[in-house]
């Protein structure tokens, strides 16, 4: 047991930085913050459409140019308007209808006023024009920023990541998850000798005069602004097609080309099985248009639509490790399946504000145990899922506070999984959870949510009011204890929570016995299981995250 709790110990430190991915919590908040996170009718009034993001990468000066089209839909009559970018960067100019807009800057908002009101309903565009010196991120992708590093035979190999941070740490965006935009072309010129992979398809090459090339990518589906990436080294390629639910799908791979042979292999062990898991699961892969990529990087990973960033090492497991200490996290490369998992959550389903990325992390990490499920058995993928537990800290809430840009608890990851396989349990009806599940992907297919939203649509399609087993689990840091009562030869219970008028249904039995579901409430009441006593009484541990006390 000593052994074993110590290793607990190592791998909880050892993955308690990585699991902070979306940045540092912060107790206090800033003008800046609320910038960055709050819909304020300079943002509201107008819709985007597309962009056609065109940057040119000087890697020697580690430096960016280049500039940004939108386009968009007036929401509501208005002559001014935000968009993001941070301020290391300099707008050099913004133009509408061939005509530079007047604009002023605040922390990382640039406020752009137009010579007359855009009216309600029109269609317009500007363009931003920018350069700098970009946020050069340190320990990508949990810092967000840039990365400029060097393949191991010295050759330049850069990365975008920027969840949390935001977009505009590298290009002006409206920098906010409420509205992605519908379709995007993103053009990034590179050096000759190397090559750049973005999200979408490929649409063209363009050798230019200065000893640049230009590679052209387009994405026809809604993306989130985190997720567009520029992948740039020497890469090979080379591809594959599945058998899905919406007919062929594409598969591109993107690797170093020294990692070929490596690639093959652990793509070929895991992709399929992965997709084929997930769309039985979730419903089909939600970007047929834009195709499937793993593409490698100098970072761990990220889940960037339509072109996952993979820097796992062609090994199975997180870097080697199991994170739920089974034995069953070292038969699967965690990075593919869990980056490819939000293709589903975060991807298909985005949350509108960053307090929310529960949706993402939650169950893109309960996506891993059903994923082991769909390979393994039932039994294998709740002992991953249970196995989790080890990292879970219940050290704050996992819903963050809205409008600062500011995400709750790491313990959306195992946490969060745990109360999906939780509330599994509770519905104990394998094939409704799974109906519910491609549900949500159909029902907000492409779309951004709240929580509400998401925990409405569970509750209505189970039948059941789960509304207060997600409010304790994800608004609050204490597990729920069920506290029993033995009193003249009856047995009693309740629940101790923080959620107002909490109740859950949870399995109990007499040991070597059938499990029953209870009911309890916040009061004490009797409990129909003849003949328990403090010795014989057990409770589903196994599948429920709670805490047990018997008086």
């Amino acid at each position: 047991m000593k052994i074993f709790n110590l290793v607990a110990i190592i791998l909880f430190l050892t993955y308690s930085v990585a699991e902070a991915q979306l940045g540092v919590n912060k107790e206090t908040f800033t003008r800046a913050d609320s910038l960055r996170g709050n819909l304020t009718p300079l943002r509201t009034c107008y819709d985007i459409d597309y962009y056609h993001l065109d940057v040119k990468f000087d890697i020697a000066n580690k430096y960016i140019s280049g500039s940004n089209l939108f386009k968009f839909t007036a929401v509501e009559d208005f002559t001014k308007l935000q968009f993001d970018l941070f301020s290391n960067l300099k707008v050099e100019k913004v133009v509408f209808h061939n005509q530079e807009l007047p604009f002023t800057r605040e922390f990382n908002a640039v406020f752009v006023t137009f010579p007359q009101t855009i009216t309600k309903g029109s269609k317009e565009s500007f363009t931003v024009f920018y350069s700098g010196n970009p946020t050069i991120a340190k320990r990508a992708p949990w810092d967000g920023g840039i990365m400029f590093s060097k393949d191991s035979l010295g050759n330049p190999w850069i990365a975008t990541a920027c969840q949390g941070m935001g977009a505009s740490v590298w290009w002006p965006t409206k920098d906010h998850q409420y509205d992605e935009v519908d379709s995007a072309l993103i053009s990034i010129s590179v050096p000759d000798t190397l090559q750049d992979v973005s999200n979408g398809r490929l649409r063209k090459v363009t050798k230019l005069k200065n000893g640049y090339t230009r590679y052209d990518w387009f994405v026809a589906n809604p993306i989130n602004n985190y997720d567009i990436e520029a992948n740039i080294g020497k890469y090979t390629h080379f591809n594959d097609v599945y058998d899905g639910e919406k007919g062929k799908l594409t598969l591109d791979y993107w690797v170093l080309k020294y990692n070929l042979a490596k690639a093959k292999a652990q793509f070929g062990a895991n992709v399929k099985d992965m997709i084929k898991a997930f769309e039985y699961w979730f419903g089909p892969y939600p970007f047929y248009e834009d195709g499937y990529k793993l593409i490698e990087t100098p970072h761990l990973g990220m889940e960037h639509q339509s072109g996952t960033a993979y820097g796992n090492h062609f090994q199975n497991g997180y870097l080697g490790r199991d994170l739920s200490a089974t034995g069953w996290g070292l038969k699967w490369d965690f990075i593919i399946v869990h980056e490819s998992g939000h293709e589903w959550f975060g991807n298909n389903i985005t949350s509108k504000d960053l307090g929310d990325m529960w949706i993402h992390e939650g169950f893109t990490n309960y996506s891993e145990s059903l994923f082991i499920e769909n390979r393994y058995g039932k039994q294998a993928g709740q002992e991953y899922v249970h196995g989790t537990r080890l990292l879970i800290r219940n050290d704050a809430p996992i819903v963050g506070p809205y409008n600062v840009n500011k995400e709750g608890s790491g313990d959306m990851y195992y946490k969060g999984g745990n109360l999906l396989n939780m509330v599994r349990t509770i519905i104990d009806d394998d094939a409704k959870w799974r109906a519910i599940l491609r549900g949500l992907n159909k029902t907000f297919y492409h779309q951004t949510v709240t929580y509400n939203q998401v925990v409405d649509y569970i509750c209505e399609q189970s039948g059941k009011d789960l509304h207060p087993v997600f409010d304790q689990f994800l608004h609050y840091k204490n597990l729920p204890i069920l506290n029993f009562m033995f009193s003249d030869g009856k047995l009693y219970a309740r629940w101790l929570a923080d959620a107002k008028d909490f109740k859950m249904p949870v399995k109990v039995r007499l040991k070597g016995g059938e499990y029953q579901f209870i009911n309890p409430g916040t009061r004490f009441a009797p409990i129909d299981l003849p003949a328990a006593t403090k010795d014989n009484l057990e409770v589903d541990t196994f599948n429920y995250y709670i805490a047990v006390k018997v008086d």
